[in-house]
């Protein structure tokens, strides 16, 4: 479902991606982590046609994120960091909007903005501007906005931040029941997400793949050594394995 070879970007004498490549198949979801500055939001906005790559190539459904980017956009749901949301509208509003950028029809408008505010449980602030909304509501319209349309692809970058823990667990589970519709890339500096809800884990550090693994070979791959007895080593913990990683 998407397929990434060998992409750079650099920025002058600076690689902000060096020669990064991974597959993510239908249905499943891909914790894609790393250290701040290690790459991972660039990587992303690459993949989703905001920003161009210096060199190699992206697929999305078959299609290649430069030379087909609108077929690309149109199969993709994706939650920036900073969700994209107009403060001087009301939710429904902007999702209306939005709705309509993503060529959902007329008739269907309605019915769709009541589904994914239903999912992403915004229901009861939709008539609210979202100026007077708090930081994990925004998130949650932002989130919103990502699913209209059911794109087959979903990009989340930092979806649970400014959450409460309750509003936490609920995006958790709202993920974790898109998987198998939906192929999900879910950047996350909380790691204890990552093993509730991720098949595998991509770690990146200044811009290079240091592990691409499910959670269980990345276990094994860094298990320790084995015992006297013959017996295998104690399995690390994904946060134990991430710092061995990332602090090269």
């Amino acid at each position: 479902m998407i397929e990434v070879e060998h992409l750079v970007k650099s920025y002058r004498e600076l690689k902000a991606v060096d020669d990064v490549s991974f597959q993510v198949q239908s249905g499943e979801i891909l914790g894609f982590l790393g250290p701040n500055g290690a790459g991972k939001t660039t990587t992303m906005r690459i993949l989703t046609g905001v920003l161009p790559p210096t060199s190699g190539k992206a697929k999305v459904c078959g299609f290649d994120v430069f030379e087909n980017p609108i077929e690309v956009k149109k199969r993709i749901g994706y939650l920036p960091e900073n969700p994209p949301v107009y403060t001087d509208m009301t939710a429904r509003a902007y999702l209306r909007f939005v709705a309509s950028i993503k060529g959902v029809p007329r008739k269907a408008r309605e019915s769709e903005i009541e589904r994914v505010a239903t999912k992403t449980s915004c229901t009861q602030f939709l008539h609210r501007v979202i100026g007077n909304l708090s930081k994990g509501q925004r998130q949650r319209v932002g989130l919103a906005q990502a699913l209209l349309g059911d794109p087959e692809v979903l990009i989340l970058d930092e979806p649970t931040v400014g959450l409460d823990p309750a509003q936490i667990i609920e995006v958790r589970e709202l993920i974790k029941s898109l998987a198998g519709k939906h192929t999900i890339v879910l950047s996350t500096h909380i790691l204890p997400e990552v093993t509730a809800i991720c098949q595998k884990a991509l770690i990146i550090a200044q811009g290079r793949v240091v592990a691409y693994d499910t959670l269980e070979g990345l276990q094994r791959a860094h298990a320790g050594a084995v015992t006297a007895d013959g017996s295998p080593g104690p399995m690390p913990s994904l946060e134990e394995i991430f710092l061995k990683l990332t602090s090269l």
